[in-house]
């Protein structure tokens, strides 16, 4: 007898402003619960002691996760200095101190240093696999993992307030698989003493903002209200949301219903010599799969099943 399923077809995307404490994967649980939806993921991982936006796909839309997580992300966050921890955060003990306090135009000073593409260790204290073994299981363990830089981009980096000789707060505009604690710690380094994060706040993932965002308490709230009011649905994001800079194609019902097969379709017309890559392939109005354009059909990647 085949399994039944679980939960309400829904699909679409939820911006969490996510609390502190909470790890992304329990944010997720308690989004799916709250929409009664059969599947959830996210569009990037938040520590428990970072707070903002977390990207939340229910059902189909977890087809789209990738492109999401491929997106230039934003963070707010405060270094203390003088301190560094085994974390690189507040969760960690102090293995390194120092008397040594930047000044504004000390940090002003390195900042270009850690702009555009640079290599970077992650964290002892990381999801990075060494050797097969996580890095903050090798950590705890009481071992050194083996970590190799490798490199990411930081296309802005800002000192946006000092909060006093021993804190600043600063503003990053990086790509995917950036460190802001790696970043702390060797800025920290870089100024003649140490650093460890305080604070950090996610405002900004791909093509969504601040603006988007909903706190859990809200969610609740709209799950127990009577309809007629702001309701559930709208604050869901539709699935096409994370794909906005991707090219898109209308193909007819017959098209779409190959691809849904996972069969190819010929290109024809103008549309052949032009689209390449990936698409996003719709018909009536709604997507219908992610393709790749090669020698000329369009060879169905992602079908997405929207009727359950």
């Amino acid at each position: 007898m085949a399994r039944r399923k679980t939960g309400r077809p829904v699909h679409g995307w939820v911006i969490l402003d996510k609390p502190l404490g909470m790890t992304s994967t329990r944010a997720v649980s308690a989004v799916r619960r709250i929409f009664d939806a059969r599947k959830a993921g996210h569009g990037g991982t938040l520590d428990p002691l970072a707070t903002g936006l977390l990207p939340i796909a229910l059902g189909e839309a977890t087809k789209t996760v990738s492109f999401v997580m491929d997106g230039a992300k934003t963070y707010r966050f405060t270094v203390r200095w003088g301190v560094e921890t085994a974390t690189d955060d507040t969760e960690g003990e102090a293995i390194a101190t120092s008397g040594v306090r930047p000044s504004r135009a000390d940090i002003e000073a390195v900042l270009p240093r850690f702009t555009g593409a640079i290599e970077q260790v992650p964290p002892r204290y990381s999801a990075i696999k060494v050797a097969g073994e996580r890095a903050y299981d090798i950590a705890r363990d009481g071992e050194e993992p083996d970590l190799a830089a490798r490199e990411v981009r930081i296309d802005r980096l800002e000192l946006v307030a000092m909060e006093g000789p021993d804190e600043t707060v600063f503003e990053a505009d990086c790509g995917k698989g950036t460190y802001v604690r790696s970043l702390a710690r060797d800025m920290g380094r870089a100024l003649g003493t140490f650093g460890h994060v305080t604070a950090l706040r996610r405002t900004r993932v791909a093509g969504f903002g601040e603006d988007d965002m909903i706190s859990l308490e809200k969610l609740d709230d709209l799950s127990h209200i009577a309809a007629g009011r702001e309701t559930l649905a709208d604050v869901l994001r539709s699935m096409e949301t994370a794909l906005d800079d991707i090219p898109a194609l209308a193909v007819s019902g017959a098209d779409a219903a190959r691809l849904m097969r996972g069969q190819a379709v010929i290109l024809r017309g103008r549309d052949a010599p032009i689209l390449h890559g990936t698409v996003l392939v719709a018909s009536g109005g709604n997507p219908v799969a992610l393709v790749e354009v090669k020698q000329g059909a369009l060879h169905p990647k992602r079908v997405f099943n929207l009727a359950g």
